[in-house]
């Protein structure tokens, strides 16, 4: 596996039946899982390869509010006061900072869309500050360039991708919840026409109540339980840099690179947006659904290779459940780097910052950002199979999110006031507007 990643330890004991299970040890799935335990409720995360292993160590490692959908900017929100509190609860660092996001830019339209939505921001609380050409160059003076002017949102900040989901994984253990890695779910178990258990590979696991938080995986689970969730993922590859070189901003965007700072001191590069789309069947089964940001950010994108196909996370085929599965021959899903891509990357790093040519790339890897139609996660019950709660499509927004969105969960199946309101997640959409009597995008 590329990518840096903490690993830990599994509960020892795999149980015959929980109060909830929750299928994907992601950010959203470990955060609900956590949530979950936190109040009492015998919960078990299921996860078939390991802690945080796919999306959710592959990420820049962003907390924002800044630039957010509206729908999902409540949750933004939520999700920063959340973050600061693991340290405090689990007794362990999950590497979150309030050190404020830096956008620079060099284009008037850009600067002026991020105006509009400051303007925006002040009507529900969120403070963005807009710079002048002076402030900005300031901001910037690590790249000893003029800027015509950007943004800095104080308020966000950055995570360890690397350690956010084991360490809340452990914080899930530590109050009661059980947590069982290279153990895959294969499907479910209904009784009277709701969910009556959960199938894994090691045996069965009595439950009524079921998160799906696969990740990439999500639609393809659905499908073997007949439920449609318009899915589609693109392979996304950045880099990191050894340590070396000081007085960088812990978090900064330009339309060329963006960099982030990493818990060893090194840091993160990727170039936003920039990603392949490895064509699949499900992909082909959803083109209509998503042909709309597809034509949106066709500059961005490039044909891949048949890697996805291969990996089976997007097959429409249907799979036994007394047999192997797709999730246990593909354990983490750790797609190749666009090798072009990276070196692009780096160069263009090193042209906004030249002093980064004095330090090596650590690593480089890939990763599938799984998204729905309308780029706005789906959370929530399904009403044709009671007891099934959808938490997928973060559209790469789900690592900031992802205490919210747990948070959320937990309050959904508990029956306390909702973190914020879960009308806007609400998957039904989805189908919706795939009838035509809803527009998703």
């Amino acid at each position: 596996m590329r990518v840096p990643l903490l690993r830990i330890e599994s509960s020892p004991v795999m149980p015959t039946e929980a109060d909830v299970v929750v299928i994907g040890g992601g950010i959203v799935g470990t955060c609900a899982a956590y949530y979950l335990a936190k109040r009492g409720v015998n919960v078990v995360l299921l996860e078939k390869g390991l802690i945080g292993a796919e999306q959710s160590s592959r990420n820049w490692g962003w907390c924002r509010q800044q630039n957010r959908d509206a729908r999902e900017l409540p949750m933004a929100t939520k999700s920063l006061d959340l973050w600061g509190r693991f340290a405090e609860e689990i007794g362990e660092d999950v590497g979150f900072k309030r050190s404020g996001l830096l956008y620079l830019s060099n284009d008037e339209a850009e600067i002026a869309g991020w105006a509009k939505w400051r303007d925006f921001a002040k009507t529900v609380g969120v403070t963005t500050h807009m710079l002048s050409s002076q402030e900005a160059t300031e901001r910037g003076r690590a790249t000893g360039k003029p800027w015509l002017g950007g943004v800095f949102s104080p308020s966000d900040g950055i995570a360890d991708p690397q350690k956010a989901a084991p360490v809340i994984a452990r914080g899930v253990m530590k109050f009661g919840g059980t947590v069982l890695q290279q153990c895959a779910a294969r499907g479910l178990e209904t009784s009277g026409g709701r969910v009556s258990g959960v199938v894994t590979e090691r045996g069965t696991i009595r439950t009524r109540t079921v998160v799906m938080s696969g990740g990439a995986w999500a639609s393809s689970f659905c499908n073997q339980l007949g439920i449609r969730f318009p899915q589609s993922s693109v392979r996304s590859s950045i880099l990191s840099v050894e340590p070396g070189v000081t007085d960088l901003p812990s978090a900064l965007h330009t339309a060329r690179v963006s960099l982030t700072q990493r818990g060893h001191g090194g840091y993160t590069l990727a170039i936003s947006g920039r990603a392949s789309v490895d064509p699949t069947l499900q992909q082909l089964r959803f083109s209509t659904a998503f042909l709309p940001m597809f034509q949106r950010r066709w500059k961005s994108l490039k044909v891949g290779g048949f890697e996805a196909f291969r990996s089976g996370h997007e097959t429409l085929s249907k799979w036994a459940l007394d047999s192997v599965t797709p999730m246990e021959r593909q354990r983490v899903l750790d797609p190749t780097p666009d090798a072009a891509l990276v070196a692009e990357t780096y160069r263009r790093a090193v042209e906004l910052i030249p002093a980064l040519s004095s330090v090596k790339i650590a690593a480089s890897w890939a990763g599938y950002i799984d998204s729905t139609p309308d780029g706005v996660p789906a959370i929530g019950t399904l009403p044709q199979l009671p007891g099934f709660i959808l938490a997928a499509g973060f559209s790469g927004h789900g690592f900031g999110i992802g205490p919210g969105a747990g948070h959320l969960i937990a309050d959904l199946i508990t029956g306390q006031t909702p973190l914020v309101d879960p009308a806007d997640y609400d998957p039904v959409r989805l189908e919706k507007s795939a009838r035509g009597k809803v527009a998703a995008f």
